[in-house]
């Protein structure tokens, strides 16, 4: 009986290259003689082949021996370093308060965005994090995969809706698992910075026994890290980037703060002279935000097959527990709050007045708001496959689930308005100064809170494949299968984020469900010995946006055996994700100048943190792509491989935010509207404070994005060892987006290649040299230069495409590895993260994430880091 849903494993006797960094194209595993190999399932077909090279489509492998020499101790490490890896990624650096998501990480393929890679574990959908990101990003959270239970990662950098369904826009990351282990292995491992205080520790088992007919695989992974806080980075500590030619990005919501006297706003007297911004005292909340929050993570995952008389049974189970935090600056209040002051109070610093609101003001004593994040994973597959004569066929069930809560004590900065309105009143709280107030006064003002998120999925598939007829060049083979699914979500936050007492986080809710089944069929067709078409069409039905029909036609042609030209052409399709669809009102802030009310008010010339009010839309549509790749694999002999590659996506439909600029301009620039909220005028004001900008989703934007892929590896016996060397790169050529203008009058197509968070060049140069007993291993990690300031005047609308800013420079970090495996069953491993200290190059940001003179989203702040390593096989 075949195998099936992996990869066939490296052809072992092709020495150190195999077992090297796989991080280029299919190329990277050998070819062997056809009699010595078992034909697999290959990522991106459904149908058998003898190996990544004979597929029509460009796949990286890395295999597990690959993730133990570079020394990464979780996925998001191993993915951030892969070029085709783009803008839309995240993780959990940087990933505070203020995200939607914390304590999670993705992947986004071609910078087409997270939800638009589509990630498998052993060739099936997994729950989606309950937590979106960035409000209404669904995603699977690579953190939830235990790194001691991958065998392989397959990544397709190809469209693949006609063989896997939706998502798969940009590609597929195929997490293949450990299976049929025998014995038992143990690793420990410890890593820290050279510069500060964090660290991070890790501990896995692997334990199996089994036979010719059955086994048992149980493994266990473990991993913490510390805290690294801003303000261990040096400049990267601060909002205010103007000491370095950036901006000053410090908050308005200040300590002390400003008031509305008398109906004038008016600064606290005791604002500092650095803080002081005409009327408004600034907070610098840089401090309080963390570079990479504390986490601990632990999984289980038992993995089991039986074989009764030619039908076996199998079964995969997986835990993940997950714990993490996040914390932000002291809680920013404005007017919307609707705070007042008597005039009676005892510390009034205002003798004349006669009435006193707070404006702008930040409950700094009462601390950071801190969440704590917990989250528990579960999937279970039970599935049955078999052979009869020529055909291998296979069906299972699976059922996923992911649950996760962010809470918060008083103990962990969370004011409610109406307590500090009543602290306030009895003369108990003093808001004037930056005093701080005693802390029974803060028990008083603080509360407990709680948001709940759950993610479901239940999935039965059914497929068959094998060979329907002969031609003259071989066997016509066809791969065809039948998938069910039903999915759900939902979001909950504390009820008293929905009453509107808390401020100054993003409050998310959603709750949505769907189902969807569909049908797909692949064929083989071997038109000559050197040439083979491949043909797949996939058919989905969803309850709620309707159906739709995806082919795909690939071709490959090898003249010769050791050459193979490459080409595949398809249509795929993105279904809104839940939270898009299901999106109660949730809030996000952006950075931006309120051009309107500057005209009629000074007060509100300066570049502040406002609040955006999103809704989901219902009535989306699907997003559509068309996919083209063509490209070339050359392996002259066995240790000598070269790939180049071009690929083309365009979509159609996309979804986004109605455009913000769009939104401002249309509807600000006057006192009442639906969209633009505002308050009362000040005296001889016309309009009044900036309150909310409320937004939905539409399928408004047209994007399309092409580039070159070029793998390149060479091993050769030198000396007492074998050298081993490789180049990953990728050049990206155009990344257009077409975009509502500003008016809302017309639309624009703007070239992202280049500009703010789409480096042109990625690139990843490994060399590896070692024998039995030692080796070292290198890589150097290049990420391009781009330009800086998407909206040069921070004005809320992006005018990259008619400005030209300064340049983020390269950034360019070497990793160094070294073990040891001279004692039987042992292998020692000590490497050195980013060995030079490279810090992140300048960037004055984008003024809404992007705040502390580097941009997060490319370029890891975390500095030096060296780890080491013990693994011991019984």
């Amino acid at each position: 009986m075949k195998s099936s849903n992996s990869i066939r494993s490296a052809i072992a006797n092709h020495r150190a290259i195999v077992a090297s960094l796989c991080l280029i194209p299919a190329t990277c595993i050998h070819a062997a003689d056809s009699s010595d190999v078992e034909e697999v399932v290959v990522t991106g077909s459904r149908i058998a082949r003898g190996s990544d090279f004979e597929n029509p489509s460009p796949v990286i492998t890395v295999d597990r021996a690959s993730i133990e020499k570079s020394g990464y101790s979780n996925l998001q490490q191993l993915m951030e370093k892969l070029p085709a890896n783009g803008n839309g990624a995240f993780s959990t650096r940087g990933n505070n308060q203020d995200s939607s998501a914390n304590g999670t990480s993705s992947i986004s393929l071609r910078g087409l965005g997270a939800d638009a890679t589509l990630v498998l574990v052993n060739g099936r959908r997994v729950a989606i994090s309950s937590f979106a990101e960035n409000v209404t990003t669904n995603f699977v959270d690579i953190n939830s995969i235990p790194v001691a239970a991958i065998e392989r990662v397959e990544v397709l950098k190809d469209g693949s809706s006609a063989v896997y369904g939706s998502d798969a826009v940009a590609g597929v990351v195929n997490v293949i698992l450990r299976k049929d282990f025998e014995g038992l292995e143990i690793s420990g491992g410890y890593g820290a910075v050279t510069e500060g205080s964090y660290d991070e520790k890790t501990m896995s088992a692997v334990w199996g026994m089994g036979d010719d007919d059955s086994n048992v695989t149980l493994i266990f992974d473990y991993f913490k890290n510390t805290t690294l806080s801003n303000s261990e980075r040096g400049y990267f500590g601060t909002a205010n980037q103007t000491p370095r030619g950036g901006q000053d990005f410090r908050s308005s919501r200040g300590y002390p703060g400003r008031f509305i006297v008398n109906g004038t706003t008016t600064i606290d007297p005791a604002c500092p002279a650095g803080s002081v911004a005409g009327q408004t005292c600034l907070y610098d909340f840089g401090p309080w935000n963390l570079l990479i929050p504390e986490a601990e993570r632990t999984g289980l995952l038992l993995l089991a097959h039986q074989d009764f008389g030619g039908v076996e049974l199998f079964t995969e189970v997986g835990v993940q527990h997950n714990n993490s935090i996040a914390q932000g600056a002291p809680t920013p209040l404005d007017e919307t709050a609707g705070l007042t002051v008597p005039i009676t109070h005892p510390d009034n610093p205002f003798p004349t007045a006669t009435t006193i609101q707070i404006g702008r003001y930040r409950t700094v004593d009462a601390g950071a708001r801190q969440w704590d994040i917990e989250s528990d994973n579960l999937r279970a597959v039970l599935g049955l496959r078999g052979s009869f004569g020529d055909w291998d066929w296979e069906v299972a069930g699976q059922r996923a689930r992911g649950k996760s809560e962010q809470s918060g004590d008083r103990s962990m900065g969370w004011v409610r308005t109406d307590f500090l309105q009543t602290e306030i009143n009895a003369g108990r709280y003093n808001p004037f100064g930056g005093v701080q107030n005693p802390q029974d006064v803060i028990d008083a003002i603080t509360t407990n809170l709680v948001r709940r998120g759950k993610s479901d999925l239940t999935m039965a598939d059914a497929s068959i494949t094998g060979d329907l007829f002969d031609l003259p060049a071989g066997p016509v083979k066809m791969a065809a299968g039948a998938e069910y699914r039903e999915e759900s979500v939902s979001d909950i936050p504390d009820d008293q984020f929905q009453r509107g007492l808390i401020f100054g986080t993003e409050a998310v809710s959603a709750a949505a469900a769907r189902d969807s089944w569909a049908m797909f069929v692949e064929f083989s067709v071997p038109v000559l010995e050197s040439l083979e078409l491949s043909l797949a069409a996939r058919y989905d039905d969803y309850s709620d946006f309707g159906n739709t029909t995806n082919p795909k036609l690939a071709v490959r042609w090898a003249p010769i055996d050791q050459l193979a030209f490459r080409a595949s052409w398809g249509t795929g399709f993105r279904a809104p994700s839940l939270a898009q669809i299901g999106l109660g009102p949730s809030e996000s802030s952006q950075f931006f100048i309120d051009t309107y009310g500057c005209a009629d008010n000074p007060v509100y010339c300066a570049s502040t943190d406002y609040n955006l009010v999103f809704a989901g839309n219902p009535n989306l549509e699907a997003e559509e792509s068309e996919t083209f790749n063509v490209g070339v694999a050359w392996q002259p002999t066995a240790d000598i491989n070269l790939s180049l590659d071009y690929w083309d996506i365009k979509q159609e439909k996309k979804i986004d935010q109605v455009p913000f600029g769009f939104l401002y301009t249309e509807f600000c620039g006057v006192q009442v509207s639906e969209v633009c909220e505002r308050g009362a005028p000040l005296a001889g004001d016309t309009l009044g404070p900036l309150q909310r900008i409320h937004t939905t989703f539409v399928n408004i934007n047209e994007q399309s994005t092409s580039g070159l892929d070029l793998g390149a590896s060479f091993a050769t016996d030198v000396g007492p060892g074998t050298m081993s060397l490789g180049l990953n790169y990728t050049h990206l050529l155009d990344f257009d987006r077409v975009e509502l203008n500003a008016a809302g009058t017309d639309f624009v197509t703007r070239s992202l290649a280049g500009e703010y968070e789409y480096p042109e060049d990625r690139a990843m140069l490994w060399g590896d040299f070692g024998n039995d007993t030692w080796g070292i291993y290198a890589s150097v990690n290049y990420i391009g230069s781009f330009q800086d300031m998407p909206d040069a005047d921070f004005d809320g609308t992006l005018d990259y495409d008619t400005e030209t800013t300064r340049s983020v420079g390269s950034f360019t970090t070497v990793n160094l590895q070294f073990r040891y495996t001279g004692i039987d069953n042992l292998q020692l491993l000590l490497g050195l993260d980013n060995a030079f200290d490279e810090r992140p190059p300048f960037a004055v940001g984008n003024g809404d994430d992007d705040l502390y003179g580097y941009v997060q989203s490319q370029h890891n702040p975390r500095g030096q880091f060296w780890n080491a390593k013990a693994i011991y096989r019984f």
